[in-house]
């Protein structure tokens, strides 16, 4: 599954094929996606760029009233962010000046979609890191950085999915995180049948960050639809 906040990022879509761009929207909003902007001209993206700030743009080469290698230098004056090629022109020399220009990906028509968002997703990842906090509980902190737990002056390491799944409750802090939606941050897109492991991975962290696991105050049940993490910020 990819983070929440990555979903949130500003794309901006640049085609002048009309049924392309439908097919682009509709592919993002598959993957989650919900700021998405698009563009058919070098004209309008100019100005969409200059109005929604994009945080990363997808751009076809073969524009009306220009190209996208030239449409790249003029969004990149406003403002660093990466840009990824989706375009027809799949010749070596034209690959070559895509990223010599600095393009963070190219991707050459016609594409699979799932393979697009793929390339999207490492993209923002590598751009976008998140923070990682501290986030501070009744009787323990969590260190994100560390991947551990601090309890009574010991530092407790967190396994892969013990952190994978204490970053998807501490995101819904103060709200219910779903069984469903703890399993999918925890082992992806099928994340059926994981439930078992769930409780034991759960009551795992409780014994880390609890004072007393068998009565917890911070990572309580909430019977039929999952768990809720309290912290001491809200």
């Amino acid at each position: 599954m990819e983070l929440t906040y990555l979903k949130n990022k500003r794309i901006l879509l640049v085609d002048d094929e009309q049924a392309i761009l439908d097919l682009l929207v509709s592919v993002l909003q598959g993957g989650g996606y919900q700021n998405i902007f698009t563009a058919a001209s070098v004209r309008e993206a100019a100005a969409a760029a200059a109005q929604v700030r994009p945080e990363l743009a997808v751009l076809d080469v073969m524009l009306p009233d220009g190209d996208g290698f030239d449409l790249m230098g003029r969004l990149r004056q406003s403002g660093e962010y990466p840009i990824l090629f989706l375009t027809a022109r799949g010749e070596e020399e034209d690959i070559f000046r895509g990223f010599g220009l600095g393009a963070d990906d190219y991707v050459v028509k016609p594409f699979l979609p799932k393979e697009l968002l793929f390339r999207i997703a490492a993209i923002l990842r590598r751009t976008y890191k998140e923070e990682r906090p501290l986030v501070r509980l009744k009787n323990s902190v969590i260190d994100f950085s560390r991947a551990e737990v601090v309890k009574n002056g010991e530092h407790i390491p967190l396994t892969a999915k013990e952190h994978d799944l204490l970053l998807a409750l501490c995101r819904g802090a103060g709200r219910i995180v779903t069984i469903d939606a703890l399993c999918e941050a925890a082992w992806g897109d099928n994340p059926f049948g994981y439930e078992n492991s769930l409780m034991a991975h759960i009551r795992r962290i409780r014994e880390k960050i609890e004072e007393n696991p068998s009565q917890p105050v911070s990572l309580v049940t909430v019977r039929g639809l999952g768990y809720k993490l309290l912290t001491e910020d809200r």
